[in-house]
């Protein structure tokens, strides 16, 4: 709900490029409980104006407040790819999962890697390049006062601090091109069909394996024709048509 309310405030104040009554009709039909109506309009606005992680996140309300979960899920994730340090997102999108059928385990992981991702997600790509850019920058005023300065305290702390910054500066680099390559690969999607059976091979002959239902994540691994082969947290993996899934 804050965000139907910033997203007001953006618009009396015509911060954004986009239609303010659009914003207005919209936030008005959510405020009325006509979230079905709130939808479309989101839709009609990314349609025409483009994404933002505000736009993702206000349809993800209006489709969880309409009980339709697998598209509420769908939003969430969406504005997740573009803010992924959001926590009003990531604490919907957790409300949103309790709502769907699958509860899925996920492969044991060791505290560093989970460490690592917690803090990948703090900033987007955009942010971690900035600060990667900044920091290199930084890193040769360390350099410049180390070889350049007689005053050993300076040339310690351009040293020992040069260090640093480089450091903070290929680790802001690597984040910022993990960060970018989930949003140009888009290999992961949500199930959008009441339930679907995962095939050993991409046909219907394929033996059964298992049943997912809609809202489910899943991870694209490879595609044959009008088939995908899908993989679960849990391990399991197997093919399904992929038509049956929307992609993040």
């Amino acid at each position: 709900m804050k965000k139907i309310y910033l997203v007001i405030f953006l618009t009396l104040t015509s911060s954004l490029s986009m239609p303010a009554a659009t914003f207005q009709e919209a936030a008005e039909a959510y405020k009325n409980q006509n979230y079905t109506e709130a939808a479309t309009i989101y839709e009609a606005i990314i349609k025409k104006d483009g994404i933002s992680s505000e736009i993702y996140y206000n349809l993800g309300n209006a489709y969880y407040k309409s009980k339709q979960y697998p598209k509420a899920i769908l939003n969430y994730e969406r504005g997740l790819l573009l803010s992924p340090g959001d926590e009003d997102i990531r604490v919907n999108l957790d409300m949103a999962r309790t709502k769907i059928t699958d509860k899925i385990d996920t492969m044991e992981r060791s505290f560093i890697s989970i460490w690592i991702e917690s803090l990948r997600n703090i900033f987007s790509s955009d942010v971690w390049s900035v600060i990667g850019i900044a920091t290199f920058l930084l890193f040769l005023v360390g350099i410049y006062l180390y070889f350049f300065t007689k005053n050993l305290w300076v040339k310690k702390l351009g040293f020992f601090g040069g260090v640093i910054l480089l450091l903070i500066s290929v680790i802001s680099n690597r984040f910022a091109y993990q960060q970018k390559e989930k949003i140009i690969t888009r290999n992961e999607a949500i199930i959008m069909t009441p339930s679907i059976t995962v095939k050993s091979s991409p046909a219907e002959s394929g033996t059964d394996i298992f049943i997912l239902h809609e809202g489910a994540k899943i991870k694209v691994t490879d595609k044959v024709g009008e088939w995908s082969e899908i993989s679960i947290e849990d391990g399991n993996s197997g093919w399904i048509p992929t038509s049956k899934m929307e992609v993040i």
